[in-house]
């Protein structure tokens, strides 16, 4: 057992309140400006060209520094790294609610990611040393996990509703609130264990490195979604990006307290989390900015109709974290949650190949959501649990900001990627039917839905891609009579052979 084990705090449910509003805060974030960015748009001047950088600041700042967030918050103390990460994140919102211009929009989204960086790391690990017991730990992680693939959902739908009946601004405005709540409550009620501290010497070259490489590899993508994938800038950021992270690699394996101890990543079931959950992220997130626009501009929903369109989603999520992830956890090996959970997941994505003009809601698109929401929440509760599970206790900032940097990038890259196969798609397909079209504004929408449909195609094949990933790699077991998911990590099972605890 970890170190920590011994330690049980009284006050960890509450804890987990004010940590949940926190993940929250900063997951529906990442969605929350979407449906609010054509009024902010119109009512700032941005440039078309430029408005993209609204979503790519938050994105670029977030996912470059995550790793350094978590290695803070080794470092630091979860709890304080915690409430710096919620104080500026709230200061950083009032600054993009109060914009006045697009620099100063642009700046407070980066300045969003950069505290979101301290926060989403300190609020996983501080789960990962605050709850031991494994049945607890089943039950935490469940409502972790339910918000962590619930949040995008969800900032889609208070985002229509904030847009639509109040202003674009309070899209940044109500993250005020929850930080302060959530400030308050964590200085109250979450007691940090001491030992957990990690007091070596902030590796520096590793920062840079990793930040650099991962900022480039986002950017890259965003860049072929503009550019295309042969255009000069965008092979240039690629080829930037693998020097930059084999250089990372290879300083993380020579220097004595490096950023990311290889041992965090090199256990198999680690590994094979990180890598199933960022490919799961990078059919998500597409997903969701194709249908926001699919039901917007295509089937004419206002706002608020599209953000309560996605509910089901978000009811399934927390249904299949909560009732199935949590329930089964203890007595099932994780990767019979996670594989099956990815390919019900895909046979959701899979009925959405078929929308077209005139799809009915509740003949498709409805189970297809619900079919989406309860397999990616069965599969992100073990996942979120055991990303940490095991790991020293010194290691559990950095191996959660893994996590997120998988969600991060993943979401990053899923969007750019997904958005430029559906754009070449829709080119293509208007080109070719032009001359049958009866009108320009109907091959307008077909020639939209086909990219959207295309683009879906390509996710599916990500979902079951992750679902294979999660079923060959991730081999930790469970205790006989509902004990922990084992086989992640401390001593010798920290090697690329994970143990199976029996």
């Amino acid at each position: 057992m970890p170190e920590t084990a011994q330690y049980v705090d009284p006050r960890r449910w509450k804890a987990l309140i004010f940590i949940a509003l926190a993940q929250l805060m900063v997951v529906l974030d990442a969605t929350i400006v979407n449906i609010a960015l054509p009024s902010a748009q119109a009512d700032l001047g941005i440039s078309d060209g430029n408005r993209q950088w609204v979503i790519t600041a938050y994105a670029l700042a977030f996912g470059g520094l995550l790793l350094f967030g978590g290695r803070i918050a080794d470092l630091w103390g979860r709890k304080q790294t915690f409430l710096v990460g919620l104080v500026g994140f709230a200061a950083a919102s009032a600054i993009g609610g109060a914009a006045v211009n697009t620099g100063m929009l642009l700046g407070a989204r980066a300045l969003q990611g950069v505290f979101g960086a301290l926060l989403a790391p300190s609020a996983l690990s501080l789960l990962a040393v605050m709850f031991t017991d494994p049945k607890e730990r089943a039950k935490a992680f469940g409502v972790f996990g339910a918000i962590a693939g619930g949040g995008g959902a969800v900032g889609l739908i208070l985002g229509g509703v904030l847009t639509e009946y109040l202003d674009w601004r309070w899209t940044f405005f109500v993250n005020i609130p929850f930080a302060i709540i959530a400030a308050v409550g964590a200085i109250a009620v979450i007691r940090e264990p001491v030992e957990s501290h990690n007091s070596s010497r902030l590796d520096i070259p590793g920062v840079l490195l990793a930040s650099t490489g991962l900022v480039a590899l986002v950017y890259g993508f965003t860049r072929a979604e503009s550019d295309g994938w042969s255009a000069g800038p965008t092979v240039g950021l690629f080829v930037a990006a693998a020097v930059l992270l084999i250089a990372f690699l290879i300083v993380e394996s020579r220097v004595k307290a490096p950023l990311l101890p290889l041992r965090v990543v090199a256990n198999r079931n680690r590994g094979g989390v990180y890598a199933s959950l960022g490919l799961a992220i990078i059919g998500m997130f597409g997903l969701f900015l194709f249908l926001t626009y699919y039901m917007q501009v295509v089937k004419g929903y206002s706002p608020v109709r599209t953000g309560f369109a996605f509910l089901p989603m978000v009811a399934g999520m927390i249904t299949g974290s909560t009732q199935i992830g949590a329930r089964l956890m203890t007595r099932v090996p994780a990767r019979l949650l996670m594989g099956p959970g990815f390919l019900v997941a895909s046979v959701g994505m899979l009925l959405l190949t078929q929308i077209d003009l005139d799809t009915s809601y509740p003949a498709l698109i409805l189970p297809a959501f619900l079919l989406l929401g309860l397999g990616m929440g069965t599969a992100f509760m073990p996942a979120m649990s055991l990303a940490t599970h095991g790991v020293e206790p010194r290691d559990a900032g950095v191996a959660s900001a893994m996590v997120n940097t998988s969600q991060q990038v993943g979401g990053a890259i899923g969007t750019a990627l997904l958005n430029t196969i559906a754009a070449s798609a829709t080119t293509e397909y208007a080109k070719s039917h032009a001359a049958a079209a009866s009108s320009r504004k109907a091959l307008e929408l077909q020639s939209m839905v086909h990219g959207y449909t295309s683009a879906i195609w390509w996710a599916v094949g990500i979902l079951v891609l992750a679902a294979v990933i999660a079923i060959t790699m991730v081999k930790a077991g469970q205790q006989e009579n509902g004990g922990a998911v084992a086989g992640s990590g401390e001593g010798a099972a920290e090697d690329a052979i994970p143990v199976m605890v029996h």
